[in-house]
């Protein structure tokens, strides 16, 4: 065997290393951005969701107090409240979260929830059944 490399092998190696380690980088870089991304839509989503059932729950006192308090659940959250208003007796919530760090040039996330009390069907009647 020779130590001697061949003349067309000289530097292949390398070259494909590069390109190897550049690959992974890449696919590395894809995976936080949609990471980043899908974390702060969740974030987003719950704080909605929170937010609306906190509103539901006060509003029989009323819009002011109804969204005062889905207010505070998303400042507690760290999102943007954009809307809350209640109809009837349901709450509805829009936010916004804002990406950490480098990825706050991806925009915001936004979320909507709505949450109020569960209504029977009209032709449903309790009925009741004797114990013995």
């Amino acid at each position: 065997m020779t130590d001697e490399p061949t003349e067309g092998d000289r530097g292949a190696a390398s070259v494909w290393a590069a390109a190897g380690i550049l690959a992974v980088l890449i696919v590395a870089t894809a995976v936080v951005w949609v990471v980043a991304a899908t974390t702060t839509r969740h974030r987003a989503e719950s704080a909605a969701d929170l937010a609306a059932l906190a509103a539901a729950a006060l509003a029989p006192h009323g819009e002011r107090s109804a969204c005062g308090r889905a207010r505070w659940v998303v400042e507690q959250m760290r999102v943007e409240l954009r809307s809350c208003h209640l109809k009837g007796w349901d709450a509805l919530v829009e936010v916004t979260a804002e990406p950490s760090g480098l990825f706050a040039t991806f925009g915001p996330a936004a979320a909507r929830a709505r949450a109020g009390p569960v209504e029977r069907p009209a032709d449903t009647r309790r009925t009741v059944v004797p114990t013995r």
